[in-house]
Protein backbone atom coordinates (compact mmCIF):
# COMPACT_ATOMS: atom_id res chain seq x y z
CA UNK A 1 0.00 0.00 0.00
CA UNK A 2 2.69 2.34 0.60
CA UNK A 3 4.08 1.59 -2.42
CA UNK A 4 0.51 2.17 -4.03
CA UNK A 5 0.35 5.49 -2.28
CA UNK A 6 3.99 6.74 -3.48
CA UNK A 7 3.58 6.30 -6.78
CA UNK A 8 -0.14 8.38 -6.60
CA UNK A 9 1.75 11.19 -4.85
CA UNK A 10 4.62 11.17 -7.09
CA UNK A 11 2.17 11.33 -9.74
CA UNK A 12 -0.03 14.13 -7.87
CA UNK A 13 3.74 15.98 -7.78
CA UNK A 14 4.11 15.77 -11.50
CA UNK A 15 1.08 16.84 -13.22
CA UNK A 16 0.78 19.65 -10.55
CA UNK A 17 4.80 20.91 -11.95
CA UNK A 18 3.51 20.42 -15.39
CA UNK A 19 0.89 22.81 -14.75
CA UNK A 20 3.25 25.46 -13.18
CA UNK A 21 5.56 25.01 -16.29
CA UNK A 22 2.63 25.79 -18.55
CA UNK A 23 1.52 28.12 -16.32
CA UNK A 24 5.39 29.64 -16.45
CA UNK A 25 5.41 29.86 -20.07
CA UNK A 26 2.50 31.41 -20.67
CA UNK A 27 3.29 34.46 -18.25
CA UNK A 28 6.52 34.63 -20.57
CA UNK A 29 4.24 35.56 -23.24
CA UNK A 30 3.26 38.38 -21.95
CA UNK A 31 6.02 39.95 -23.36
CA UNK A 32 8.19 37.24 -24.99
CA UNK A 33 6.55 36.09 -28.29
CA UNK A 34 7.20 32.52 -28.24
CA UNK A 35 9.92 31.25 -30.99
CA UNK A 36 8.05 28.24 -31.89
CA UNK A 37 4.76 25.48 -30.80
CA UNK A 38 4.94 21.85 -29.97
CA UNK A 39 2.49 21.24 -33.44
CA UNK A 40 4.97 22.83 -35.38
CA UNK A 41 7.45 21.27 -34.07
CA UNK A 42 6.40 18.04 -35.19
CA UNK A 43 5.80 19.00 -38.45
CA UNK A 44 9.05 19.92 -38.98
CA UNK A 45 10.50 16.47 -37.55
CA UNK A 46 7.91 15.29 -40.18
CA UNK A 47 9.13 17.25 -42.71
CA UNK A 48 12.35 16.07 -42.43
CA UNK A 49 12.21 12.31 -41.63
CA UNK A 50 9.85 12.19 -44.97
CA UNK A 51 11.54 14.54 -47.41
CA UNK A 52 14.80 15.38 -46.02
CA UNK A 53 14.54 18.89 -45.67
CA UNK A 54 12.24 21.52 -43.77
CA UNK A 55 10.82 24.11 -46.19
CA UNK A 56 9.35 26.66 -44.07
CA UNK A 57 7.71 30.15 -43.80
CA UNK A 58 7.38 31.80 -41.04
CA UNK A 59 7.91 35.70 -39.95
CA UNK A 60 6.40 37.14 -36.69
CA UNK A 61 5.18 40.36 -36.76
CA UNK A 62 3.33 42.32 -34.18
CA UNK A 63 -0.59 42.61 -33.97
CA UNK A 64 -0.25 46.21 -35.64
CA UNK A 65 1.09 44.73 -38.91
CA UNK A 66 -1.77 42.14 -39.40
CA UNK A 67 -4.60 43.81 -40.85
CA UNK A 68 -8.05 44.09 -39.06
CA UNK A 69 -9.13 42.63 -41.83
CA UNK A 70 -7.70 39.44 -41.40
CA UNK A 71 -8.57 39.50 -37.87
CA UNK A 72 -12.36 39.74 -38.37
CA UNK A 73 -12.22 37.22 -40.74
CA UNK A 74 -10.39 34.56 -38.71
CA UNK A 75 -12.79 35.12 -35.88
CA UNK A 76 -15.83 35.39 -38.01
CA UNK A 77 -14.55 32.05 -39.36
CA UNK A 78 -13.52 30.31 -36.77
CA UNK A 79 -14.92 31.90 -33.34
CA UNK A 80 -17.62 34.32 -33.68
CA UNK A 81 -17.84 34.30 -29.95
CA UNK A 82 -13.73 35.12 -29.08
CA UNK A 83 -14.29 38.70 -27.65
CA UNK A 84 -16.75 37.36 -25.10
CA UNK A 85 -16.32 33.65 -23.81
CA UNK A 86 -13.70 32.71 -21.65
CA UNK A 87 -11.99 30.46 -23.58
CA UNK A 88 -14.05 27.60 -24.02
CA UNK A 89 -17.53 27.69 -25.58
CA UNK A 90 -19.74 25.12 -23.86
CA UNK A 91 -22.41 24.56 -26.53
CA UNK A 92 -19.95 24.82 -29.29
CA UNK A 93 -18.49 21.84 -27.73
CA UNK A 94 -21.69 19.85 -27.06
CA UNK A 95 -22.84 20.11 -30.33
CA UNK A 96 -19.85 19.45 -31.87
CA UNK A 97 -19.97 15.99 -29.77
CA UNK A 98 -23.32 15.09 -30.83
CA UNK A 99 -22.43 15.64 -34.18
CA UNK A 100 -19.23 13.47 -33.93
CA UNK A 101 -21.66 10.50 -32.25
CA UNK A 102 -24.00 10.54 -35.13
CA UNK A 103 -21.36 10.79 -37.63
CA UNK A 104 -19.48 7.88 -35.20
CA UNK A 105 -22.95 5.99 -35.74
CA UNK A 106 -23.18 6.66 -39.54
CA UNK A 107 -19.67 4.93 -39.98
CA UNK A 108 -20.03 2.24 -38.03
CA UNK A 109 -23.97 1.33 -39.85
CA UNK A 110 -21.71 1.70 -43.32
CA UNK A 111 -19.36 -0.90 -41.99
CA UNK A 112 -21.14 -3.59 -40.93
CA UNK A 113 -23.58 -3.30 -44.00
CA UNK A 114 -20.05 -3.79 -46.07
CA UNK A 115 -19.09 -6.76 -43.89
CA UNK A 116 -22.12 -8.55 -43.97
CA UNK A 117 -22.00 -8.27 -47.97
CA UNK A 118 -18.84 -9.72 -48.11
CA UNK A 119 -20.04 -12.32 -45.65
CA UNK A 120 -22.96 -13.36 -48.05
CA UNK A 121 -20.87 -12.88 -51.37
CA UNK A 122 -17.33 -14.11 -50.38
CA UNK A 123 -16.42 -15.21 -53.91
CA UNK A 124 -17.18 -11.52 -55.27
CA UNK A 125 -14.72 -9.72 -53.17
CA UNK A 126 -11.31 -9.21 -54.31
CA UNK A 127 -10.45 -6.29 -52.50
CA UNK A 128 -10.94 -5.29 -48.62
CA UNK A 129 -13.18 -2.10 -48.91
CA UNK A 130 -11.72 0.84 -47.40
CA UNK A 131 -13.15 1.48 -43.98
CA UNK A 132 -15.42 4.28 -43.38
CA UNK A 133 -14.17 6.34 -41.14
CA UNK A 134 -16.56 9.31 -39.08
CA UNK A 135 -15.71 12.84 -40.25
CA UNK A 136 -14.73 14.60 -36.21
CA UNK A 137 -15.14 18.21 -36.30
CA UNK A 138 -13.74 19.85 -33.24
CA UNK A 139 -15.95 22.59 -31.52
CA UNK A 140 -12.83 24.57 -29.96
CA UNK A 141 -12.39 28.25 -29.49
CA UNK A 142 -9.49 30.57 -30.52
CA UNK A 143 -8.04 29.99 -27.23
CA UNK A 144 -8.01 26.22 -27.09
CA UNK A 145 -6.63 25.78 -30.56
CA UNK A 146 -3.53 28.04 -29.11
CA UNK A 147 -3.51 25.96 -26.21
CA UNK A 148 -2.98 22.83 -28.32
CA UNK A 149 -0.85 23.71 -30.75
CA UNK A 150 1.40 25.42 -27.98
CA UNK A 151 2.18 22.80 -25.92
CA UNK A 152 -0.02 19.42 -26.85
CA UNK A 153 -0.35 16.72 -29.05
CA UNK A 154 -3.15 15.84 -32.10
CA UNK A 155 -4.10 12.83 -29.87
CA UNK A 156 -8.32 12.75 -29.56
CA UNK A 157 -8.76 11.46 -25.98
CA UNK A 158 -10.38 13.08 -23.04
CA UNK A 159 -7.20 13.09 -21.01
CA UNK A 160 -5.81 15.48 -23.87
CA UNK A 161 -9.01 17.07 -24.37
CA UNK A 162 -8.61 17.93 -20.10
CA UNK A 163 -4.95 19.65 -20.13
CA UNK A 164 -6.53 21.73 -23.40
CA UNK A 165 -9.07 23.22 -21.29
CA UNK A 166 -6.61 23.85 -18.45
CA UNK A 167 -3.88 25.43 -20.46
CA UNK A 168 -6.93 27.15 -22.24
CA UNK A 169 -8.03 28.65 -18.81
CA UNK A 170 -4.55 29.52 -18.11
CA UNK A 171 -3.99 32.05 -21.64
CA UNK A 172 -6.74 33.36 -20.76
CA UNK A 173 -6.19 34.28 -17.40
CA UNK A 174 -2.90 35.00 -17.81
CA UNK A 175 -2.71 36.80 -21.05
CA UNK A 176 -5.11 39.60 -22.85
CA UNK A 177 -7.43 38.91 -25.75
CA UNK A 178 -5.39 40.77 -28.35
CA UNK A 179 -1.94 38.73 -27.24
CA UNK A 180 -3.69 35.54 -27.66
CA UNK A 181 -5.25 36.61 -31.09
CA UNK A 182 -1.81 37.47 -31.88
CA UNK A 183 -0.05 34.43 -30.96
CA UNK A 184 -2.35 32.38 -32.51
CA UNK A 185 -1.95 34.13 -36.10
CA UNK A 186 1.67 34.45 -36.20
CA UNK A 187 1.80 30.83 -34.96
CA UNK A 188 -1.42 28.79 -36.82
CA UNK A 189 -0.57 26.54 -40.06
CA UNK A 190 -1.89 27.87 -43.56
CA UNK A 191 -0.21 25.02 -45.47
CA UNK A 192 2.68 22.40 -45.85
CA UNK A 193 5.80 24.25 -43.50
CA UNK A 194 3.82 27.66 -43.95
CA UNK A 195 2.98 29.35 -40.86
CA UNK A 196 1.74 32.68 -39.35
CA UNK A 197 0.01 35.13 -41.20
CA UNK A 198 3.01 37.38 -42.82
CA UNK A 199 4.09 34.26 -44.86
CA UNK A 200 0.54 33.09 -45.67
CA UNK A 201 0.10 36.64 -46.86
CA UNK A 202 3.22 36.35 -48.49
CA UNK A 203 2.84 32.55 -50.04
CA UNK A 204 -0.84 33.29 -51.20
CA UNK A 205 -1.00 36.52 -52.49
CA UNK A 206 2.75 38.10 -52.70
CA UNK A 207 2.02 40.72 -50.28
CA UNK A 208 2.55 41.65 -46.69
CA UNK A 209 -0.20 40.55 -43.81
CA UNK A 210 -0.60 44.29 -43.44
CA UNK A 211 -1.42 45.03 -46.55
CA UNK A 212 -4.48 42.14 -47.27
CA UNK A 213 -8.13 43.47 -47.91
CA UNK A 214 -11.19 41.87 -47.02
CA UNK A 215 -11.72 39.18 -49.35
CA UNK A 216 -8.33 38.08 -49.18
CA UNK A 217 -8.61 38.20 -45.80
CA UNK A 218 -11.36 35.91 -45.74
CA UNK A 219 -10.13 33.27 -48.11
CA UNK A 220 -7.02 32.93 -45.73
CA UNK A 221 -9.48 32.43 -42.92
CA UNK A 222 -11.58 29.62 -44.45
CA UNK A 223 -7.98 27.81 -45.18
CA UNK A 224 -7.61 27.66 -41.43
CA UNK A 225 -9.69 24.15 -40.86
CA UNK A 226 -7.79 22.24 -43.51
CA UNK A 227 -4.90 24.19 -44.55
CA UNK A 228 -2.77 21.31 -46.19
CA UNK A 229 -5.70 20.17 -48.14
CA UNK A 230 -6.63 23.85 -49.26
CA UNK A 231 -3.69 24.82 -50.18
CA UNK A 232 -3.65 22.77 -52.99
CA UNK A 233 -6.49 24.54 -54.63
CA UNK A 234 -6.36 28.02 -53.22
CA UNK A 235 -8.80 29.06 -55.81
CA UNK A 236 -11.48 26.07 -55.70
CA UNK A 237 -14.88 27.00 -56.07
CA UNK A 238 -15.49 26.10 -52.65
CA UNK A 239 -12.95 28.47 -50.77
CA UNK A 240 -14.28 31.00 -52.61
CA UNK A 241 -18.25 30.96 -52.07
CA UNK A 242 -17.19 30.24 -48.44
CA UNK A 243 -14.96 33.18 -48.42
CA UNK A 244 -17.61 35.60 -49.70
CA UNK A 245 -20.07 34.27 -46.69
CA UNK A 246 -16.88 34.87 -44.01
CA UNK A 247 -16.61 38.53 -46.25
CA UNK A 248 -20.17 38.94 -45.19
CA UNK A 249 -20.10 38.50 -41.64
CA UNK A 250 -16.50 40.39 -40.89
CA UNK A 251 -18.58 43.62 -40.76
CA UNK A 252 -19.91 42.09 -37.43
CA UNK A 253 -16.97 41.41 -35.25
CA UNK A 254 -15.70 43.23 -32.63
CA UNK A 255 -11.71 43.43 -32.10
CA UNK A 256 -10.34 42.97 -28.74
Amino acid sequence: MKAVARLVVLLVVSLLALEVFFAARIGTMAVIDPQSTTFQRSEAWRLLTERGEVPWRQQWVDGDRISHHLKRAVIASEDAGFTEHSGVDWDALEKAWEKNQRAEARADKLNLKQEQRRATRPSQQQTTPKRAEPKVIGGSTITQQLAKNLFLTGERNLARKGQEIVVTFMLEALLSKERILDIYLNNVEWGEGVFGAEAAAMHYFRIPAASLGTYQAARLAVMLPAPKRFEKRPASGYVLSRASVIQARMGAVDLP
